[in-house]
């Protein structure tokens, strides 16, 4: 999987990633879904170690244009593990409070304890994507915030956090599909809104701002990967098989009974 990887230091060009490739699952939607099934059943039961040993952390930062798929990825990766240890945080538009505060301040007590999987469905990017595109703050402030995130980042992974992040890549064309169904659907309508037709005219904005968020803080302590997401059963494929070889390489165990249980008979 180390393709979708951006490496550290490297400037993005994602013009150059193709939002369409299969190549490592190249067997199609049918079987590709099949696969899924038994991926799912392979991250629920690391899942469920994960929990049980309860010396590991792990943050999945998921981010993407309107329409991406963040919201199916969590559903359909995810889908069986435990809710009593995988955690989802959304992050809107900041409350009076939080903008009280430091940008990070909202996000640090959402960061997983030992044990838990945490997904953040947005995140601390938004302060250097949608605060950047809108101009909310000025640039002499939001471009110092790469360096902060890195650093934040870091201090998360050296207090043993594991980190996983994903940019869902979509086309433009994908990106009209996706709205036009949300129109025409009446279970998908109410995720439509007029403002993501103003957001839409703002994509070669929001495509540069990705760019240089990714491409300035993939770390290999807390790596970007840059996931195809046109085809939505491709996208979960590849998630899953990162987030399980990540899982794999913690080398967990389940931990002993406490008790000495070699006597205990139960009638």
């Amino acid at each position: 999987m180390d393709k979708y990887r951006i490496k550290p230091g490297k400037k993005l060009d994602l013009s150059k990633w193709d939002p369409n490739d299969k190549s490592i699952f190249p067997m199609g939607k049918k079987v590709g879904k099949d696969h899924l099934k038994q991926l799912n059943n392979e991250l629920e039961t690391l899942q469920e170690l994960l929990y049980a040993e309860g010396k590991h952390k792990v943050l999945i930062v998921l981010q993407a244009m309107d329409t991406g798929g963040k919201d199916g990825t969590i559903r359909h990766v995810f889908e069986g593990v435990n809710p009593q240890g995988v955690k989802v945080s959304s992050f809107k538009a900041p409350t009076r409070e939080e903008l009280a505060h430091d940008y990070l301040w909202r996000v640090h007590k959402h960061t997983p304890g030992k044990g838990e999987i945490v997904i953040f469905n947005r995140s601390h990017y938004e302060d250097v994507l949608v605060v950047r595109v809108h101009d909310l703050v000025p640039k002499e402030v939001w471009s110092k915030r790469y360096e902060h995130i890195a650093a934040f980042e870091k201090t998360l992974a050296d207090e043993g956090t594991t980190i996983l992040k994903f940019y869902l890549h979509i086309n433009r064309d994908e990106q009209k599909e996706r709205l036009q169904a949300r129109l025409d659907k009446p279970e998908k309508i109410w995720k439509f809104s007029l403002g993501d037709l103003e957001e839409r005219k703002l994509w070669d904005q929001y495509i540069a701002a990705f760019e240089d968020a990714l491409g300035k803080t993939s770390t290999e302590a807390s790596p970007w990967y840059v996931i195809p997401a046109n085809r939505k059963w491709y996208r979960n494929l590849v998630i899953s098989s990162i987030i399980i070889d990540k899982l794999k390489s913690l080398n967990m165990s389940y931990p002993e009974a406490e008790d000495d249980l070699s006597g205990v008979v139960i009638e």
